[in-house]
């Protein structure tokens, strides 16, 4: 439904067809950015009763209107590009509207063009006055000035009408209030709030420098499916969809390890993804269900190389950003602290740790131990949602995720994970009971994991067995089997590290957002309605 000022805006779209002014334009060939002209030399500058009679400068710019005033015999507007907003001037002495003559000629029906009948006058400072509105976009020609104020501003010797807007802008301040319509309609949030068009700024920088990083340090960028025959790797619950040519179920994917990894079985030693990742599971101002990750895969390393290049990427990606090394980042209940990228980065044993605050040894349960350890854990005071229908590893995740991450500011590595969390990684050496993994936690949020990988297929085959059987008493956090993945290992896999990272968490931290909705641009809603 159209409100009444919407219809007179269609209305005016008529009106402008008729004065042979098209209101939607083909093209237009911009040549400065608003943001260009605050660095031009003021120096050169003539005052405003100089220009208006004999407009000199011949620069253009284009873009949308989104404030408009009118004083009788000027007008002032605001212009905003992808780079900035600057003020426009117009003067009812000195104004011209380009009308698109060789449009207009080839349109005129030839019989009128015989006669020499008169086209419609168009006055260019009334057809703003009567005809533009906020939200419009036009191209102007211009000489600079500054105003009494010292504010610089565009005198408009001419314009072109390039796009109408038929539906008026919000209100400001009531816009910015309405979080649902920021989150339905980001392409007004914007216009409407600086912040968050930032923001998305930051983000596009931030994965421009991250994949710089990669191509500096020899990795090569892969794609790999979303769709697979199996929801392999993490503890997560898939999407499911249907592929009617094939007459077989398959999965979103929960993450590309698998195919990234057989990427490595020949020449192929670091490869990195950028990807978007799918798990069904509930919503929360921390998780939603599909979101943005990198991932990559280093053959020859372990995952202590990756833990010293990860402290490497971000004093890169702090650098290059701009950012102060301390940074602050509230934690699932808002508190803020600093957290300092700039030092050394803890390191926290997570056997050790889990067991210091809640006196449970989780390296002595085995795969059959999940009853006891569910005693135990109510034993201690300790207790979670659906811990009853839990499998050993996401009894043991759920338990750190309780008593310890909530306490870490960091930016801290957690290492040394019990053997039964992770199917796919490369047991320690050392240590039968452990395997070689990290999390990277930051003021309790987890941004990031990595591994040695498991490359034995007789070993990640008893795996995927185990977790099959964790499936079969519905478990619907169970990693699948991949039978095919197991296949290409068997043709000799090199040691390796993983590592991925969560982009849009990692962006909500360093813009101080309380919601991963506000690093995602067009976050998935439920329909208007419901």
């Amino acid at each position: 439904m159209f409100s009444e000022e919407s219809i007179q805006r269609i209305d005016k779209i008529k009106r402008m067809k008729n004065l042979w002014i098209i209101p939607y334009a083909a093209k237009f060939n911009k040549k400065h950015n608003i943001s260009d002209l605050f660095n031009v030399s003021q120096t050169w500058f003539r005052d405003i009763n100089d220009i208006i009679p004999e407009p000199k400068s011949d620069i253009i710019t284009a873009w949308r209107i989104t404030l408009y005033r009118s004083f009788w015999k000027i007008s002032f507007a605001k212009l905003q590009d992808a780079t900035g907003e600057i003020q426009i001037m117009f003067s009812k002495e000195n104004c011209s509207i380009d009308i698109w003559t060789e449009v207009k000629t080839w349109l005129m029906p030839k019989e009128k063009l015989n006669k020499d009948q008169t086209m419609d006058e168009v006055s260019a400072f009334k057809f703003v006055e009567k005809m533009v509105d906020v939200g419009d976009f036009i191209w102007v020609r211009w000489e600079l000035f500054l105003t009494h104020k010292w504010e610089l501003t565009i005198f408009i010797k001419e314009f072109k009408f390039l796009a109408k807007a038929i539906r008026p802008l919000p209100e400001k301040f009531h816009w910015i209030q309405d979080q649902e319509s920021i989150y339905r309609q980001r392409y007004l949030d914007l216009i409407m709030n600086k912040d968050s068009y930032d923001r998305f700024l930051f983000r596009s920088n931030f994965i421009r420098l991250l994949r710089q990083f990669y191509h500096d340090n020899w990795f090569l960028e892969i794609e790999t499916p979303v769709l697979w025959s199996s929801a392999s790797w993490a503890a997560a619950a898939p999407f499911i969809t249907h592929h009617n040519d094939f007459d077989e179920d398959f999965y979103l994917r929960i993450s590309p390890e698998t195919n990234l990894k057989k990427a490595t079985v020949w020449r192929f030693e670091r490869v990195f993804e950028i990807w978007k990742q799918f798990r069904n599971e509930w919503s929360d101002p921390s998780h939603i269900q599909e979101f943005t990750s990198c991932e990559h895969y280093a053959a020859f390393w372990d995952f202590e190389d990756n833990m010293d290049f990860t402290e490497k990427m971000f004093v890169y990606l702090i650098k290059w950003l701009n950012l102060d090394p301390v940074i602050k980042i509230k934690d699932k209940n808002w508190v803020e602290n600093d957290v300092d990228f700039g030092r050394k980065w803890d390191r926290i044993d997570y056997i050790e740790w889990v067991k210091k605050e809640s006196w449970i040894d989780i390296s002595v349960y085995s795969r059959e131990d999940e009853t006891k350890l569910r005693a135990d854990i109510k034993k201690a005071w300790i207790e979670f949602e659906w811990m009853d229908k839990m499998s050993l590893p996401t009894l043991i995740d759920y338990l750190y995720k309780k008593v310890l991450r909530p306490k870490i500011i960091g930016p801290a590595f957690v290492y040394n994970y019990p053997r039964t969390m992770q199917p796919l990684a490369r047991v320690s050496d050392r240590d039968e009971n452990i395997v070689e993994q990290f999390q990277l936690v930051v003021n309790w949020w987890e941004v990031l994991k990595a591994y040695s990988e498991l490359v034995d297929p007789i070993l990640q085959k008893a795996n995927f067995d185990e977790q099959a059987k964790a499936q079969a008493l519905w478990d619907v956090e169970a990693t699948s089997p991949d039978d095919d993945f197991v296949l290409a290992m068997e043709y000799g896999m090199p040691c390796q590290s993983g590592w991925g990272m969560w982009i849009d968490r990692i962006i909500s931290l360093l813009t101080w957002q309380d919601n991963l909705r506000d690093a995602v641009l067009f976050p998935l809603m439920k329909p208007e309605g419901k």
